[in-house]
């Protein structure tokens, strides 16, 4: 056992002890050191841990041709977070038609980016060997849904998730994209850590239902991005308000304006809100997303108004 594997196990430990209390190893040498330790030599050592900590992680490399990554994530599932994935993409083409936009559905599990993109089939392979997207609505998208059959259960341990992650990130020909949109798996797991891990991210949209318990989730998803050091453009408050058809009464039916009071707490820009409306579910269920069947509706604009706000966001483009 090399030297600073045995600090970082045993020594670490002693260091972080309370109050001299216990046995010291080599003497009461250890113990006294956390006492006498100044600011300085504490901010190295934490230096030094952090270091090691980071050996054998995976230097992050750009994804080729993709000049800006925005990735689409919740803490919690079933709060529209791949609905607004496709929609933001369809947004950021509908607003600057120079842009190139791609869709990557990371969701090994539960992809959803095939239905709501209307998207069938076996991508096809490059002269290089690299798997190229499908294509609809002017968006390149690729997702583990096009590698597996639609109704079958993808029973895989994390390794063999890991391996289907790193195939979706570096086998694909995307071409040349101006922004690749990622529907992340709900959560703040293994999948979340590897992709932020292996590739540079630009922001980070964060989306979750005024209800408390979606909040608190939606809450670790954005401190996950903060340690992992990836900007959080902002939220997306969805399903914010329902409007009757008939008599036009507004209900919150999840709760007023809890994505507002998340996004203070936590010194975040709310990017905008999304109504709980029939003709969004409607649509991502047909395969026919709002903002390119119904563009000049008021929920398309709502996403294509988000859109902007993102872009206003993101950091310079990598050249």
């Amino acid at each position: 056992m090399g030297f600073w594997r045995r600090l970082l196990i045993f020594g670490w430990v002693s260091l972080r002890g309370g109050g001299g209390a216990g046995v010291p190893r080599g003497g009461s040498r250890v113990l006294v050191c956390r006492r006498q330790l100044s600011g300085a030599d504490n901010e190295t050592l934490k230096q030094r841990r952090m270091q090691i900590m980071s050996r054998g992680l995976p230097k992050q490399k750009p994804i080729e041709g993709v000049k800006q990554v925005i990735v689409v994530a919740s803490g919690k599932g079933g709060v529209g977070k791949s609905t607004t994935a496709v929609n933001l993409a369809l947004a950021l083409a509908a607003n600057d038609s120079s842009k190139a936009v791609g869709l990557l559905d990371v969701d090994v599990y539960g992809p959803s980016i095939p239905k709501m993109m209307n998207l069938k089939g076996s991508p096809e392979l490059s002269q290089s060997n690299l798997m190229r997207p499908l294509l609809n609505y002017g968006i390149a998208c690729m997702s583990m849904g096009f590698l597996v059959e639609e109704t079958a259960p993808v029973v895989w341990r994390g390794l063999m998730v890991m391996s289907a992650i790193e195939k979706l990130l570096r086998q694909v020909d995307w071409g040349q994209l101006n922004y690749l949109v990622v529907d992340m798996p709900p959560g703040t797991g293994d999948v979340q850590l590897s992709v932020t891990q292996n590739i540079p991210i630009s922001g980070a949209v964060i989306v979750s239902t005024p209800q408390d318990i979606a909040l608190m989730d939606a809450r670790k998803g954005a401190e996950m991005f903060r340690k992992v050091h990836v900007p959080i453009l902002g939220l997306v408050q969805n399903m914010s308000v329902f409007q009757c058809p008939k008599c036009k009464h507004r209900t919150h039916i999840f709760g007023a304006d809890g994505a507002r009071r998340l996004a203070r707490t936590l010194d975040l820009d709310v990017l905008g809100d999304i109504p709980l409306h029939l003709n969004i579910r409607e649509t991502s269920d047909t395969g026919q997303p709002i903002v390119f069947s119904q563009p000049e509706s008021d929920e398309a604009k709502a996403y294509l108004r988000i859109a902007a706000e993102v872009v206003k966001r993101l950091p310079p483009p990598l050249e």
